[in-house]
């Protein structure tokens, strides 16, 4: 049903025809350029319990991002192109694991590592094709930013918004670079049941039903792995006395395809988050279910070097309610609930300044009906429950030369029983962003 449905809102989507779209002028292949550098000072110290080894960096990542315009025609040309530098501040080889740095063959983390790429891309109306390498953003594919320089994967890309209100997406990508790789030919994964696949294609979009009101569809397939579809609702209404109400339905139905690499996948994922604001406070409840007998799986980016410790990371493409700063709580047949309350302390007298505490309780996983020769099989047992709990203070400097200048303190506590798989855990971050336009 969720095929017919997808296939049905892309089909009548594309049907329109481009006309109905103005050709927008281009402000040129030079005079529509911009250039921007992002400095970000990272401290990661993540503390973990039961005789396993703690992983801890200070580092400095640069992050030059190059966007031109496009030339004049009916086809605009134009080019984007990258350039990511990390730099070792402070970090002890026995604490290696923090996803910031490359690991040298003789365990030492590297001193600096480097990476660029570039990509084609062609205009047309509304709607743009990139080609190479780039940061795709969906909730069946997409790359992160959650260490100092970002992942990438490379392919093709279309984004098209030729109809106001509907905004389309389409891909196919063949490889990946995670934070410390450095080639721009890594793998594509399942993250959690560790496979590849050779390519990974999407296609969907988000429709502006009403004001307030969005919907979704997307459908994915890695070959050899899965076909994974994706829908979502997300209203919300504004309220008298400055308050608004918003809710968020979300579901993923993942079925293995092909040569099923990560063995037989049966797996529904439901999501549920309703918030209410009122000035300055913000409340949440997520709640947050997983059917099937293995986990919730997604993207993972990168290669594993010989020895296993440089390259495969987990990619954005989980957009469920209640995946907090460490766990996803996305485990076979687990339930889930979360509380959450914002706080913007402009309304107080402090402009940029804002506090988030979040805590989140999973129950019921049960992966004892994994069989034994799947790749997911022995993460988990018959009765795992786990917590964590989150806090965040951030600061963004509203005016000056430091405008912009973001600094982010972030806490989480996560504890967990055998069955469950990670394991009890302290883990702090404090991350200074720094966005500069460079012209």
């Amino acid at each position: 049903m969720l095929r017919r449905t997808l296939s049905a809102f892309l089909l009548a989507a594309c049907a329109c025809p481009l006309a109905l779209a103005a050709n927008e002028p281009a402000p040129g292949f030079v005079a529509g350029s911009q250039a921007t550098l992002l400095l970000r000072n990272s401290y990661f110290n993540r503390s973990k319990e039961n005789g396993r080894r703690d992983a801890r960096d200070w580092t400095q990542g640069f992050v030059a991002q190059y966007a031109s315009g496009f030339t004049e025609g009916t086809v605009g040309v134009g080019l984007d192109g990258f350039a990511y530098l990390g730099l070792k501040l402070d970090a002890p080889a026995n604490k290696t694991g923090t996803g910031n740095l490359p690991v040298h063959d003789d365990g030492q983390p590297a001193d600096e590592y480097a990476k660029a790429g570039a990509a084609l891309k062609l205009r047309y109306s509304r709607s743009v094709l990139t080609l190479g390498e780039q940061r795709p953003d969906t909730p069946v594919f997409g790359v992160s930013h959650f260490r100092i320089v970002p992942q990438t994967a490379t392919g093709i890309a279309l984004v098209s918004q030729e109809i106001d209100g509907l905004d389309l997406q389409a891909g196919h990508f063949t490889s990946s670079t995670s934070p410390v790789t450095t080639n721009g030919d890594g793998d594509l994964w399942a993250v959690m049941a560790g496979v590849t696949t050779p390519r990974a294609d999407y296609l969907g979009g988000r429709y502006r039903v009403a004001p307030g009101l969005d919907v979704s569809l997307y459908g994915a397939r890695f070959k050899d792995i899965w076909d994974q579809y994706y829908a979502s609702l997300d209203g919300r209404h504004a309220l008298p006395g400055d308050r608004e109400l918003g809710l968020t339905l979300t579901l993923y139905r993942t079925t293995d395809s092909g040569q099923a690499r990560a063995g037989e996948i049966d797996n529904t994922t439901l999501g549920a988050a309703t918030w209410l604001r009122s000035g300055a406070h913000r409340w949440l409840l997520g709640l947050q279910r997983v059917g099937g007998d293995t986990p919730f799986d997604y993207l993972g980016v990168g290669d594993n070097d010989r020895n296993g410790r440089n390259g495969r990371d987990q990619g954005a493409s989980i957009y469920l309610p209640n995946a907090a700063q460490f766990a996803d709580f996305n485990g076979p047949n687990e339930r889930s609930w979360q509380v959450r309350y914002d706080l913007a302390l402009e309304r107080y007298g402090v402009p940029g300044l804002s506090l988030m505490a979040r805590h989140v309780r999973g129950w019921g996983i049960d992966g004892s009906q994994i069989p034994a020769g799947s790749p997911y099989a022995g993460r988990y047992g018959a009765d795992g429950e786990h917590r964590e709990t989150n806090l965040e203070l951030r600061y963004v400097v509203q005016a000056g030369p430091a405008k912009g200048l973001s600094l982010r303190a972030r806490q989480a506590w996560h504890r967990a029983d055998r069955d469950q798989g990670s394991g009890d855990l302290d883990d702090f971050r404090l991350i200074t962003d720094y966005p500069i336009d460079l012209f």
